[in-house]
């Protein structure tokens, strides 16, 4: 399962006072025979309940659409693994997934004993050392677990959420908590609760050893992963003493070896009690009567004591500690530091320095370092845990530049801040800059789950308030406060990693062990689950667009206007949208990363980047390849000052060579690590199969072409791109009239637009033979990719192709999920899906994928192409699938913005109306007969192309040979440089 992100790291630090003048302060109040917390001028409105039994509950309603996000988290994970068996929490993350004694199971007398006897077998297995007498107990296990899959129905949590409408089922471990994840839709609350609740009454840890072997995958691909092991090697100088750095999620290689499915029970009696658990919700309900089901399904939850892990302060750390990692990915220097608890005045600092070095437009490091090209790529962040947070410096070295040079080049800018000479109206721009954020990711139910989620994780949720107000804060503090902080704070006590592109020999995989495949049982249902899925649920009415409604159209000057208003916030987002990318110039590209660095007759280039901080409001030129945007974006009051400022910069900036010789050097640097991206291989390697040699990941320029760029040819096109025809969209306050007149006087256009240059376009292979393309890639797994191309868009497939993918490979609960993760176990990650175009003109792609080891990849490949052959079928699965397809339509509420996007995809299709009309009604008579008709004449017995990033160390040429005719391509012809 995925591993936390820290998106909402800045918020828990400095929370946000932008909805309110007053402060925030704790209240209490009851409603509908229950008592609550909440904190006043809060923009969630969040609720903070305590049940009974000592559960908390945080209820957040927002009806904007029929959709709630749930998390369930409990106050427990790494930190709190034992010793002797690290990567526990972990596992029992996993095991959250595979039913209970009621769902899971089709009979669960006869399957218990079977169970137990696993259980056994497994403290034997994890107490004996005799490697043949391992392999002897392994067996047993293998048999036993195969004896007890005659009665497991894996998957079935995952069938009945998708049954109910879910699409988002996942969960994490990280250091001190373990958290689920689900969205469902509000119609379908009592079948979620009720769900919920027996998930959490008695889990069973069936299907043991195939989830194991997924974790075996998951600890592999980390191995795989130099970012991950940055990470964990800092950690540990960091944190000496403390589990932040001394035991990892995931676990050691000796430990993932000897799991105990015993003390995974005890961890979970242990910390898996209300009174160290919490369930957040936030969307479409009645807050009264949510807290009254929510009570009622998990009253029967017994609070117990509960010690969690609290750990001897660390020693400071006086020296400077050194460490070199080794792998294929580009090389790169971090300099980290311990900072402090949560919520505290110095975590508060810490967050407003990383600002003040690197904030995306006017930081130190922004100015200094990447707007003057020092380096390729350089930035600062504050990541806040419970006990502790790092503080993070970061850089990427340019062409010909040590790591050694970028690191002094970081250093440097923290001696700048100790020194205070950064302006002190940073501080000011830094908390305007995070209102404007804070004000539009409110909005939205999943940041608002997650806030509260880790606001419980870190301090109960009791410090919600100083969270809140964090902003207040901030803004109170000063310049000298500041430095003499930064003074205290950065001294010689940081880890330096050095993370150099080389071979990393330290590596020591997890072996395959020896699996045979289990039933899956997919087509069974339990009893629980019959009853669940038949209880009634009010019906959720589409809400479909009306483009000639829904929008308003006008014309400023010669270009058309598309407008909606928001009636909601002072946010504004314009855009020009010019039908024209880089696939109609390839330098377009160049000119827009080129405009970062330039100044104008009246602006230095740094001096433009704080004059858009200092008015929270930000612009980005982006040029994808058929289609390129200028969006700016901010608080209405400062529309006029943002729009000029980028038209003035437009027609008024000036060459400049210095800037234009760096920029070269850092394409050909960023070019040197893109071959060093195993992704970016597997895409390219891709892009080569569906289009052949020139294909549009190499339709670029060459090198020798990209060092012959002038500043004249750039400027061209930048002076000259409001000449090419655009359309303007508008979401903002202003109503179309006041828009209009505005924009009119604000968007200088010509008389008439310059046609814009001829696309370029590509063809499609056609290959009647299975082809398989490679790359050698130093690593553990294997990425495979199957690709084909399947013929040009038809409109009327839509309903088929969402149906099919829903059914076959796209999800947990899919049938390629089913078969290669959990019955066979071949690979954490897979998935299968019939692409669809986003032009009329555009084919289909069939595209299938899984990440396996090498040793795996035999097994892998033919796993897949059986069901690629072969559509397995499971008449509740389609049912769930049919079910979940037209749902995620029902309670899909397109608004704002996302309504003048909506238009654009459907027009590039040929449509002039909301395209998810026609494929709701296509969706409602097909049966499993139709979508297995669709798979024979579309992906069955097809010739295929078999895309692999591999190492030629662990993957043989005579087995790939069996898939089909081997292409070992190169990086440039990959790249096209």
């Amino acid at each position: 399962m995925k591993k936390k992100l820290l998106l909402l790291a800045c918020f828990l630090i400095a929370g946000t006072s932008m909805m309110a003048q007053s402060g925030f302060q704790w209240k209490t109040a009851s409603s509908g025979g229950y008592t609550y917390k909440y904190v006043t001028n809060d923009p969630t409105q969040s609720r903070f309940y305590t049940l009974k039994n000592g559960l908390t509950v945080i209820l957040s309603a927002n009806t904007k659409e029929p959709k709630i996000e749930y998390r369930m988290s409990v106050r427990a994970g790494s930190n709190t693994d034992p010793r002797t068996a690290t990567g526990l929490a972990h596992y029992l993350e996993h095991l959250l997934f595979k039913g209970t004694d009621k769902f899971g199971t089709l009979d669960f007398a006869k399957e218990k004993p079977l169970l137990d006897k696993i259980d056994g077998l497994y403290e034997q297995y994890n107490k004996t050392t005799d490697p043949a007498k391992r392999k002897a107990i392994y067996a047993q296990i293998d048999k036993t677990s195969g004896e007890a899959s005659n009665y497991s129905i894996a998957n079935e949590y995952d069938k009945m959420m998708k049954a109910i409408g879910g699409q988002s089922t996942n969960a994490h471990t990280w250091y001190e908590e373990t958290v689920y994840n689900e969205d469902f839709p509000s119609n379908a609350t009592d079948k979620f609760l009720a769900l919920q609740a027996e998930r959490f009454r008695n889990p069973i840890f069936r299907i043991f050893h195939t989830e194991l072997e997924a974790v075996y995958e998951e600890k592999n691909r980390g191995l795989d992963e130099d970012a991950w092991k940055v990470e964990e090697k800092t950690a540990e100088l960091l944190f000496p003493t403390h589990n932040y750095g001394q035991q990892t999620t995931i676990g050691t290689v000796e430990h993932l070896k000897n799991p105990s499915l015993v003390e995974i029970r005890k961890y979970y009696n242990k910390y898996y009690v209300p009174n160290n658990m919490a369930l957040a919700m936030a969307g479409d309900f009645n807050p009264d009567e949510m807290i009254k089901k929510v009570d009622q399904s998990f009253s029967f939850m017994q609070n117990k004591p509960v010690v969690l892990y609290n750990p001897a302060p660390e020693k400071p750390l006086t020296k400077i500690q050194k460490l070199d990692i080794y792998g294929p990915s580009a090389e790169s220097v971090r300099l980290s530091y311990r900072g402090y608890a949560e919520n505290s005045s110095q975590s508060l600092l810490l967050d407003l320095i990383s600002s003040i070095l690197a904030n995306g437009k006017a930081g130190l490091i922004d100015i200094n370092l990447n707007k003057q090209q020092k380096v390729l790529r350089a930035g600062a962040g504050y990541q806040q845990m419970k006990d502790y947070g790092v503080f993070t410096l970061n850089a990427q070295p340019k062409q010909g530049q040590t790591l050694e040079q970028a690191k002094q080049l970081l250093l440097d800018q923290i001696n700048i801040l100790k020194k205070g000479e950064f302006d002190e109206s940073l501080i000011k721009a830094t908390v305007a800059n995070q209102k404007l954020s804070l004000l539009q990711s409110f909005d939205n139910n999943g940041f608002r789950v997650e806030a509260v989620t880790n606001e419980f994780i870190l301090n109960r949720a009791n410090k919600w308030d100083k969270s809140l107000s964090g902003q207040d804060a901030m803004a109170k503090l000063t310049k000298k406060q500041v430095t003499d902080f930064a003074n205290q704070f950065f001294k010689d006590n940081y880890v330096v990693t050095y993370k150099h592109k080389g071979e990393d020999k330290s590596i020591a995989k997890v072996e395959k062990p020896t699996i045979t495949p289990v039933k899956t049982n997919a087509t069974e249902t339990s009893p629980f689950a019959k009853k669940l899925l038949a209880m009634p649920s009010a019906e959720i009415v589409p809400k479909f667009l009306d483009y000639q409604k829904d929008l308003s159209f006008g014309k400023a000057g010669i270009a058309d206007v598309i407008e909606v208003q928001n009636k909601e916030n002072p946010i504004f987002r314009l855009s020009y949208r010019f039908e024209m990318g880089a696939w109609n110039n390839k330098l377009m590209p160049y000119a827009a990363q080129y405009l970062a660095f330039l100044a104008t007759d009246k602006y230095t280039a740094e001096e433009i980047s704080k004059e858009f901080y200092n008015i929270a409001c930000n612009y980005t030129f982006t040029v994808s390849n058929e289609v390129a945007t200028i969006n700016i974006s901010g608080l209405q009051e400062n529309f006029d000052k943002a729009v000029t400022l980028v038209e003035h910069i437009l027609a008024h900036c000036k060459p400049n060579e210095t800037a234009l010789a760096g920029l070269k050097s850092r394409i050909l640097k960023s070019r040197e690590n893109n071959k060093l991206n195993k992704a970016m291989i597997l895409n390219g390697l891709m892009s080569y199969a569906q289009y052949g040699a020139s294909n549009p990941s190499n339709y670029i320029l060459t090198n020798n072409e990209v060092n012959n760029i002038t500043s004249a040819d750039l400027l061209a096109i930048l002076h000259n791109v409001n000449n090419y025809e655009h359309t303007i969209t508008y979401y903002g306050p202003q109503s179309l009239p006041e828009f209009t007149a505005n924009i009119s006087k604000l968007h200088k256009l010509p008389a008439t637009f310059t046609p814009e240059p001829p696309v370029k376009k590509f063809v499609y292979t056609n290959n009647a033979t299975n082809q398989v393309y490679f790359a050698d890639y130093d690593m553990v797994q294997s990425e495979i990719r199957w690709v084909r191309n399947a013929g040009k868009y038809e409109a009327d497939l839509a309903g088929k192709v969402n149906l099919f993918n829903s059914y076959f490979g796209g999800g947990m609960g899919s049938i390629v999920f089913q078969t290669i993760r959990e019955s066979k176990a071949l690979a954490y990650s897979t998935f299968a899906v019939y692409s669809a175009p986003d032009r009329a003109d555009k084919q289909y792609a069939m595209v299938a994928y899984v990440g396996s080891q090498a040793d795996k990849m035999n097994d892998a490949v033919k796993g897949m192409n059986e069901l690629l052959n072969d559509l397995p079928e499971s008449a509740k699965s389609f049912e769930a699938s049919k079910y979940n397809a037209m749902n995620a339509i029902e309670t899909d509420r397109i608004t704002k913005d996302d309504i003048i996007a909506s238009y654009f995809a459907n027009k590039k299709l040929g449509l002039d109306h909301d395209s998810r009309i026609d494929e709701y009604n296509e969706l409602k008579p097909l049966t499993f007969t139709d979508i297995k008709a669709f798979h024979t004449n579309n992906v069955a017995n097809k010739p295929y192309n078999y895309c692999i990033v591999a190492s030629e160390k662990n993957v043989k040429l005579d087995d790939m040979q069996k898939f089909g005719t081997v292409n070992k391509l190169t990086l440039e012809q990959i790249f096209g440089y």
